[in-house]
């Protein structure tokens, strides 16, 4: 059963790990996640953007899928469903659709209007036992369209967020989506500790956790980050190992062109990147 995010990630903070959430975009995705956690004993959050959930079919699609791979493969450790990114319309339509967490992005809102919507959201949330994501400071690289440099977030801001009652804040500390380019100047701790001064026990976000050095994985956990962010990092495995099928000419052999076969070693490629990034995050055995 579906379980909101909010106290896998109270235990994360107060036990200085952080949970990975690993976005999915398909069965295999989802499946192959799924399976990890639950080898592994960590709890895991199940990201889903809107693209992605446009592309799944939909919202009651994604739900339906999930529901069914936590009964079928007895999945036992908590797993919560959250929409990454959510427009405000987005968050609406997860909240009806049976998601058990929801992100809402309203960084490039005025702050008056960011709180204003956040607000809302948590009310609608939280009566129906949902855990609520916010943003202050946009995320570096492109999701969804929209493209963020990367700005560090005005630690007051994100005190005024975190006092509406959400129950988990990504700081914008320079981080961004996507591969990080070559001049990219690291993440600002400086920033993040200002953050986690003012907000005290609430969890905190790391989005793009994709191409972060473990060190700095490592030091943002230990100044109060509970919750990071993967994505790009299981496409570019799941594309690498499928490239490698292919070229080695397997797809040819026998019935290699059976999906089942075709996409089985980009899937056995997303296990192995999430049981390496729950190992650096530290979650692993944690789930009760």
């Amino acid at each position: 059963m579906l379980v909101s995010a909010t106290e896998m990630l109270k235990k994360a903070k107060a036990g200085h790990y952080a949970v990975g959430q690993f976005n999915i975009n398909n069965l295999e995705w989802t499946k192959a996640i799924l399976l990890t956690a639950k080898e592994l004993r960590s709890p895991v959050i199940l990201g889903v953007s809107e693209g992605a959930g446009k592309y799944m079919g939909g919202y009651d699609v994604v739900v339906g899928m999930v529901n069914g791979l936590l009964k079928d493969l007895d999945i036992d450790v908590p797993v919560a469903l959250h929409l990454d990114h959510g427009s405000f319309e987005g968050c609406y339509k997860c909240i009806e659709a049976g998601f058990s967490s929801i992100m809402f992005d309203g960084s490039h809102y005025p702050i008056a209007e960011n709180v204003e919507k956040t607000t809302e959201l948590v009310k609608a949330a939280h009566s129906k036992g949902l855990s609520i994501e916010a943003e202050v400071g946009s995320i570096g690289g492109e999701e969804d369209g929209v493209i963020g440099m990367g700005e560090c977030a005005d630690p007051k801001e994100c005190k005024s967020i975190a006092d509406l009652g959400v129950d988990f804040l990504a700081a914008g500390i320079g981080n961004i989506h996507g591969k990080y380019p070559a001049n990219w100047k690291g993440l600002s701790f400086e920033t993040l500790a200002a953050v986690q001064e003012l907000t005290g026990e609430l969890p905190l976000v790391l989005h793009g956790g994709t191409g972060i050095p473990a060190d700095q994985i490592k030091k943002a956990i230990d100044l109060g980050v509970s919750k990071i962010n993967v994505n790009t990092e299981c496409q570019l495995a799941f594309a690498d190992a499928t490239r490698k099928y292919i070229e080695a000419g397997k797809d040819l052999e026998g019935k290699g062109f059976d999906p089942r076969k075709l996409l089985a070693p980009g899937a056995e490629a997303i296990k192995a990147t999430v049981k390496e990034k729950m190992e650096l995050f530290g979650s692993v055995g944690k789930a009760e």
